[in-house]
């Protein structure tokens, strides 16, 4: 039995390749701004979603456990450390009362099999301004009857649209693409027209003026060969970055589908210049994304000058996004 006893590791060498493994994961969380981009935007993948790493550090630590490593669970604690300082504010519900406007964006889907309801769903909100992203020709018209009697004022470009509740001026498309066609050619008016996927509005406020911005960036698909497949989304991003940076009123609020997270480098140049309404005053991670079962938010309400005072994920419409909203206020 002594002999026995001695062969046997000691618990700071149990569990070698669990420790290894609790290592890789706090490397990962750590230094995740510098897993590279240029193989199959590899980089972006992981921070779109790096939250959902955390799930491996119970998984983790019932091993250690189990193992009675004591060289695991020290190792594991690189990964809680880092991973509470990343993400551990958003446990914490940092919503105040009140605010001076209430704002929703929605992604309806163009192939929503039941947009009147949705519209219905999205008037019964409350909200003062309602951006809607994804509008098809079809169902255009549908929205457009279904929120007249909310809202009074609206304006469609293209894909994107924006309701309210107040009166509306300076409207313009905003071009995500930056004049470039697929071939590198300049892009004709009437397709630029088509393929909007932004715009730009004035809304006349108690406060003042206040600028607001409705965008839908390109998909983003993983493609097994290809890799995180973002180079649409990321050249609408920067498009979008460089029309916030030369937006003149110093209040103003983005609203849309981005297809990435505030996480995601690829937005590293809008995230710098505004705030995430749920990272400032959300209660939780505020996934928006599937719809049925949201595990990530690229829908997303962003502010500049204003501030959040609330933010929330509403239930679920006929869309495979679900809408976001946000109190804001002067």
């Amino acid at each position: 039995m002594a002999i026995g006893s001695l062969s046997q590791p000691g618990p700071w060498k149990r569990g070698r390749v669990l420790t290894a493994l609790a290592l890789l994961l706090g490397l990962l969380l750590l230094l995740h701004a510098q897993i590279p981009n240029r193989v199959g935007n590899i980089g972006s993948l992981v921070e779109t979603f790096l939250p959902w790493f955390g799930v491996f550090i119970p998984v983790l630590l019932a091993g250690a456990l189990w193992r009675r490593s004591a060289s695991s669970v020290v190792a594991l604690l690189l990964s809680v450390v880092t991973w509470v300082s990343l993400f551990g504010g958003l446990l914490t519900d940092k919503s105040h009362p009140g605010g001076d406007l209430t704002v929703v964006s929605h992604n309806v889907d163009a192939d929503n099999p039941d947009p009147a309801g949705t519209a219905r769903a999205l008037a019964g909100s409350g909200a003062d301004l309602l951006a809607l992203e994804e509008l098809s020709a079809q169902a255009k018209p549908v929205y457009e009857k279904e929120l007249a009697k909310a809202y009074p004022y609206h304006s469609v470009q293209g894909t994107v649209g924006l309701w309210s509740k107040l009166p509306l001026s300076d409207i313009r498309p905003v071009d995500t693409e930056q004049d470039v066609g697929p071939l590198g050619d300049s892009k004709p008016a009437a397709l630029k027209l088509v393929d909007n996927r932004a715009l730009r509005a004035t809304v006349a406020t108690d406060h003042g003026p206040l600028a607001v911005y409705v965008a839908h960036l390109g998909s983003v698909r993983v493609n097994p060969r290809g890799g995180f497949g973002t180079e649409t989304r990321n050249r609408n991003a920067e498009a979008l970055a460089k029309a916030v940076a030369a937006e003149q009123n110093k209040r103003m609020v983005l609203l849309g589908d981005m297809n990435g997270t505030t996480d995601d480098r690829a937005l590293d140049g809008i995230t710098s210049q505004l705030h995430s309404a749920q990272d400032k005053a959300g209660n939780g991670f505020g996934f928006s994304w599937q719809a049925k079962f949201p595990m990530v938010r690229i829908d997303q309400i962003l502010t500049r000058g204003v501030e959040p005072q609330s933010s929330w994920v509403l239930p679920s419409t006929g869309s495979d996004h679900r809408p976001v909203a946000a109190h804001v206020s002067w």
